[in-house]
C-alpha cells in the first residue's frame, strides 16, 4: 500500500511499544514490574466516576458544542484563573479529547511549512513529531541535567528569529521532572515580545504535580496572556487517563481556528466525560491531593535507591511523575540499559533517547507504582546492572 509522504514525517510514543514488549513477556510467564507508562495507578476518584454514570443516566449520549459545555468551559476557566493569577473566560477555553488535541491543533493552525519551532530536548515525543508532520523545521533546546534539568534559557532566547512561529515549554517536565524558575520564565517572555510573530505553547499538563516552589504559568506574566496556549487536561491530577479529557486555554482569535480543527476531527468531546470534567474542577480535591502525596514520598524512595546502584546517578525531580537517571557509569547506551532492565530484570523502563537525542545517556521510570513495585524494581535494577559490571570487560 502507497501511503502519502507525509506520515514519514510522524513519530510515536516508544512508551506504548515498550508496554506491548512487557506484556509480550507477561505472556510468556515473565513477572515484569511496569515502570514505562506515564499513567497514574490510582482509580478515577469515586465522585467523578458517579457525576459520568449519572451524566449518562441522564441522557449525556448525544453531540455537546464543539468547543465544550459551557458548563465545563466555565469550570476550566474559573480552575485556571484561580491557579494562575491570570483571568481566563469561558470564550477562551476549548475542551478537546485529551491533551495532545492541543498539541496537534495549534502546531497545525499555527506553523506553516519552514516555520521554526523551538521545543525541549529531552522533551514529550509528540512535539518534534507534530513539528515536522505539519511542514515546521523543530529546533531543540537541550534540557540540561547540570542546570537542573531546566533550559538553558540565554540560547533559547538567541534562537528566537525572524523564521520562528512557536516556542513549546513544559514545566514541570516530562521526562525529567524538572520545572521552569519564574526568573528564566520572565527571559523567555521578554524575548518572545520582542518578535510579533512568536506564540508559546506552553504544556502544563503537570501543573499540580510540583513537589517544591510554586508553578508559575507565562501565560500569568505581563504580555503573555494573549501570546501563550496554555495546555491542561484531567488525565494526570485526577487519574483520568481513560476518559480522554483535556482542554486548551487559548489567545481569543485563535480559538475559533482549533474549533474548526476540532469539527474536522472529532466532532466534539464525549459529553458524559465533560460532565465528569465538572465534577472534577468542582467537587472535593482531597484524592487529588493524596496522590500527589503519595507520588511524592515514591519520588524519595526511588531517587535514593537508584543513586545507590553503581554506576547510576539521579537528581530529585521537581514535579510530575518520572525519575531520569544518568546511566552513562554504566558504560552502556540508554537503549542497551532499557533492554537489559527489560529482558533480564523483569524492569520496564524507556531509553532517554525515546525523548530526543539529548535523552542519551540516561533512562526514564514512571514512579506511578507501587512503593511495593518500585521497591522490587530496584532490587532487581541494582542486582542486574552489578552483575553486567562485574562480567564486563575493563574499559581502556
Amino acid at each position: 500500500m502507497e501511503f502519502a509522504r507525509r506520515m514519514d514525517q510522524l513519530g510515536t510514543e516508544t512508551a506504548f511499544e515498550v508496554l506491548a514488549r512487557a506484556k509480550a513477556l507477561e505472556a510468556q510467564g515473565r513477572a515484569i514490574v511496569h515502570l514505562e507508562i506515564g499513567e497514574p495507578d490510582f482509580p478515577t476518584p469515586a465522585n467523578i466516576i458517579e457525576a459520568g454514570c449519572r451524566a449518562l443516566r441522564d441522557g449525556a449520549t448525544h453531540y455537546t458544542p464543539a468547543p465544550g459545555i459551557p458548563e465545563l468551559r466555565a469550570a476550566i476557566a474559573h480552575d485556571a484563573s484561580v491557579r494562575r493569577g491570570v483571568e481566563f473566560s469561558v470564550e477562551d477555553v476549548v475542551v478537546t479529547p485529551g491533551g495532545k488535541p492541543i498539541m496537534f491543533y495549534a502546531i497545525l493552525a499555527l506553523v506553516d511549512e519552514g516555520d521554526e519551532v523551538i521545543y525541549p530536548n529531552p522533551g514529550f515525543p509528540i512535539y518534534e513529531s507534530m513539528i515536522q508532520f505539519a511542514g515546521g523545521q523543530p529546533l531543540p533546546a537541550q534540557v540540561e541535567e547540570a542546570r537542573g534539568f531546566s533550559l538553558d534559557v540565554e540560547k533559547l532566547c538567541d534562537a528566537i528569529g525572524p523564521r520562528t512561529r512557536l516556542v513549546i515549554l513544559n514545566s514541570p517536565h516530562n521526562p525529567t521532572g524538572g520545572a521552569l524558575a519564574r526568573a528564566d520564565l520572565e527571559r523567555v517572555a521578554a524575548a518572545v515580545q520582542r518578535h510579533p510573530r512568536v506564540l508559546v505553547l506552553a504544556d502544563e499538563i503537570y501543573s499540580r504535580m510540583l513537589y517544591e516552589g510554586e508553578h508559575v504559568s507565562i501565560a500569568s506574566l505581563p504580555g503573555m496572556r494573549e501570546r501563550t496556549i496554555v495546555l491542561d487536561g484531567f488525565s494526570k491530577i485526577y487519574a483520568m487517563t481513560g476518559w480522554r479529557l483535556g482542554y486548551g486555554l487559548c489567545p481569543r482569535e485563535l480559538v475559533a481556528p482549533i474549533t474548526r480543527l476540532m469539527i474536522n476531527s472529532n466532532s466534539c468531546t464525549a459529553a458524559f466525560t465533560q460532565w465528569a470534567g465538572v465534577e472534577a474542577l468542582t467537587g472535593p480535591q482531597e484524592a487529588a491531593e493524596a496522590m500527589v502525596a503519595e507520588f511524592h514520598r515514591r519520588r524519595d524512595r526511588i531517587v535514593a535507591g537508584l543513586n545507590a546502584i553503581p554506576g547510576v546517578t539521579c537528581r530529585m525531580p521537581r514535579g510530575a511523575f518520572y525519575a531520569f537517571p544518568n546511566i552513562t557509569g554504566t558504560g552502556l547506551t540508554s537503549r542497551e540499559v532499557a533492554d537489559l532492565l527489560l529482558y533480564e530484570a523483569g524492569v520496564a523502563a524507556l531509553a532517554g533517547t525515546a525523548f530526543g537525542a539529548f535523552g542519551e545517556g540516561y533512562i526514564r521510570l514512571s514512579y506511578a507504582n507501587s512503593i511495593e513495585q518500585i521497591e522490587l524494581a530496584l532490587t532487581h535494577i541494582h542486582a542486574t546492572l552489578s552483575a553486567r559490571a562485574a562480567t564486563a570487560p575493563p574499559t581502556r
